[in-house]
């Protein structure tokens, strides 16, 4: 018993992390520490031995921590995004996308909610966040939906589904994070992003149109031609940085990391040469903003690293794979576990801590039983992104609810659909490896 009373203290300590509301990444940091402690203490290690490293592993926590931010290239994409979400949240390239959004799609029925969907796809080639959708594109579509008879709780909810592409159309911030957790291939990981991005799109524009015909919701009168063209104009800009960022990184010119870097040196340069919409004043705001977002990302991932450690340590993935592999040896019925177990997870636990948790113990398991590593990337993504969706601990719920003032059961109530239709897109990539393979295969990035 005493043996396993690390284990005990770290688990007991991670479930606390969630009931106290604690900070995630200092939480996790905490286990971590507790455990390696415990295990000092129980085997007799004086507690300076376990700070130093000289006579136990406290120092590990540290050392994982350190390892993890500094020693991973792949990582700095993820800084390198965060930046540029800000500068175009900040620099109002959000609404040169709204308006040519606008344009195309606004005069069907219930066009201001496909005109949602439509720019949170184009949002999402430029910044590979959800947060950041909801955050910076979220208040400008909830308030032009409300100005024009939507209700509410529905442009709040369509908001947050169709928030949910931002990380799986390239770029994406959580494909990189597999990618270091996993050792896959990042353009591959964005290649195969697109296609089930198009089709939750697509999906979600499906659902809007029979909901705004069975509710009576407003057309959007269409610009003047010319009018239109001039804007297009102006919007050019900001609507280039998806095709840079693509076309440079299928095309090797650039990695996804300096693609990242492109993105907001681009951005910044747009805003503030060709818009005029950014002062010096915003660009050190922006900054800070970064540094915090940046902060909290490189703790967890290092915190994550160490316990990686600890899993690995206990033997918990083996443990646990070998008890999947009694149950099942088929990968369907194993993936259709994991989607289970992910959505259960999502309405619970923070998505970044689900990706960097379970990770590490389910890809060693789909690796035995020969499923593809970008088709399993993929659909943990895409399920962790339902989970920003999913009552009671959504994100994207939260943010439409602070930015709108809409009462978040109101929001709750509109959701389920876009879940559904959410949940039917998860089975098609998960049940039809070619629709997320596909277009990686096309390219050459994988056999």
């Amino acid at each position: 018993m005493l043996e396993h009373l690390p284990l005990i203290v770290f688990l007991v300590t991670f479930v606390l992390i969630f009931v106290l509301r604690m900070p995630i990444p200092a939480g996790m940091i905490a286990a971590c520490t507790l455990y390696f402690l415990t295990d000092g203490l129980i085997k007799g290690v004086g507690f300076g031995a376990l700070i130093t490293g000289a006579g136990g592993s406290l120092h590990l926590v540290a050392q994982k921590t350190i390892e993890a931010i500094f020693t991973n290239g792949t990582i700095v994409a993820v800084p390198l995004f965060i930046f540029a979400a800000n500068v175009m949240n900040a620099g109002k390239i959000t609404e040169y996308v709204f308006g040519t959004c606008m344009g195309l799609v606004g005069r069907f029925r219930g066009g201001l909610a496909h005109v949602n969907v439509l720019a949170s796809l184009v949002f999402s080639g430029m910044t590979g966040s959800a947060i950041a959708d909801a955050s910076g594109l979220g208040k400008l579509e909830i308030d032009a939906m409300r100005k024009e008879g939507y209700d509410d709780g529905f442009s709040c909810a369509i908001t947050a589904a169709s928030a949910t592409i931002g990380p799986i159309f390239p770029p994406s911030i959580p494909m990189v994070v597999y990618a270091m957790l996993t050792g896959a291939s990042v353009g591959a990981l964005f290649m195969a992003g697109m296609v089930p991005g198009v089709l939750l799109a697509v999906a979600l524009c499906v659902y809007v149109y029979f909901i705004a015909k069975k509710r009576n919701y407003p057309r959007t009168a269409p610009p003047k031609l010319r009018d239109y063209l001039l804007y297009l104009t102006k919007s050019i800009w900001a609507m280039l940085t998806p095709v840079i960022l693509l076309v440079g990184i299928y095309t090797g010119i650039m990695t996804p990391t300096e693609a990242g870097a492109i993105a907001g040196l681009y951005a910044l340069l747009v805003s503030f040469l060709i818009y005029r919409l950014m002062s010096w004043r915003t660009v050190k705001q922006v900054l800070v903003d970064t540094m915090k977002g940046t902060g909290s990302v490189s703790i967890m991932i290092g915190a994550a690293s160490a316990i990686s450690f600890i899993f690995a340590k206990e033997q918990i993935g083996t443990i646990l794979g070998n008890w999947l592999l009694s149950v099942t040896a088929n990968k369907y019925v194993f993936l259709f576990a994991v989607n289970i177990i992910i959505l259960i997870l999502g309405c619970l636990v923070d998505t970044s801590v689900i990706q960097l948790v379970m990770i590490p113990i389910l890809w060693p398991v789909a690796e035995a039983m020969g499923i593809n590593i970008i088709h399993f990337g993929l659909i943990i993504c895409f399920n962790m992104m339902v989970g920003l969706s999913t009552p009671p601990f959504g994100m994207c719920l939260f943010i439409t609810s602070g930015i709108s003032g809409t009462p978040l059961k109101d929001i709750i109530r509109e959701i389920w659909w876009p879940i559904v239709v959410m949940l039917i897109v998860l089975a098609v990539i998960t049940y039809i490896p070619d629709v997320v393979l596909f277009l990686p295969k096309l390219t050459g990035m994988m056999a």
